[in-house]
């Protein structure tokens, strides 16, 4: 298993051209990995420093696709998340941090080159995981470790900031990846569910009806062509910022965001 576990690694840090692989125990979803070799990657890298530099920051999104989606407008409506944006995080000197594609490894390697450097908010929400499952095809327990090690890495560099972690999203992708997520999910509560520094929450059950996933909730089953669903339509979003609302104002010390 473990030279399986070396040789991926191996083969991925060749295909991100990051360093040389570290030793043969370590596990790939912990590993910095960068994603510079990628034009709109290293754009959209560049462009967050300048932002997350540029004024007040106090509250920080890391993550993946599920959250740069926030940066979409539309039409169509269930594509049109700037609303949701603007209403719930708008005013409290929030910056989006999430980058399509990326895996616990990339966003590692993010917050060790700069996402976390001179800067100090309040709260930081975590919301990744989702693509460990896909082309990547990393084990629930190893993905766990990845985001253990974001953890440790914000709780180093930003001491005074409190962690909000949200638990991976459920999808329609394969029986597989169904249940490497509710147990990801099942190991994240066990370790944070119980208070401390890291507030953890599943909100997972907002994309369930009669005991499956709602197709409806999410807007990849709309593209052309369709894909399977794994990103949330504009109103699933908005009912996910709802259901961690109450948490997050009482983190931030403010008021309750999203009343209509």
């Amino acid at each position: 298993m473990r030279s399986w576990l070396h040789l991926s690694l191996i083969g991925l840090v060749l295909l991100c051209g990051a360093a040389p692989p570290p030793p043969q125990h370590a596990v790939p979803a912990a590993v910095p990995i960068s994603r510079m070799q990628l034009h709109w990657w290293q754009e959209r890298f560049e462009a967050k420093q300048q932002e997350l530099h540029n004024g007040r920051v106090d509250l920080v999104f890391y993550g993946d696709s599920i959250t740069q989606d926030y940066e979409i407008s539309g039409p169509p409506e269930w594509r049109d998340f700037t609303p949701v944006w603007q209403r719930f995080y708008g005013d409290r000197h929030a910056v989006n941090l999430g980058f399509n594609g990326d895996a616990t490894s990339h966003l590692l390697w993010r917050i060790e080159n700069g996402e976390a450097s001179g800067i100090a908010p309040k709260v930081a929400i975590i919301l990744i995981g989702a693509n460990n499952l896909g082309r990547l095809h990393w084990p629930a327990e190893d993905t766990v470790v990845g985001i253990g090690a974001i953890i440790a890495r914000l709780r180093q560099r930003l001491p005074h900031t409190r962690l909000l972690l949200l638990g991976v999203l459920p999808s329609v992708r394969s029986d597989w990846a169904t249940e490497t997520t509710l147990a990801i999910n099942r190991m994240l509560a066990a370790r944070y569910g119980h208070g401390g520094p890291v507030t953890y929450l599943d909100v997972g059950h907002l994309f369930m009806k009669n005991g499956k996933v709602d197709r409806d909730m999410f807007l990849d089953p709309r593209l052309t062509p369709p894909s399977p669903p794994l990103h949330p339509t504009a109103a699933a979003q908005e009912r996910m910022a709802e259901a961690i609302e109450p948490t997050l104002a009482t983190l931030l010390g403010d008021q309750q965001h999203g009343a209509r």
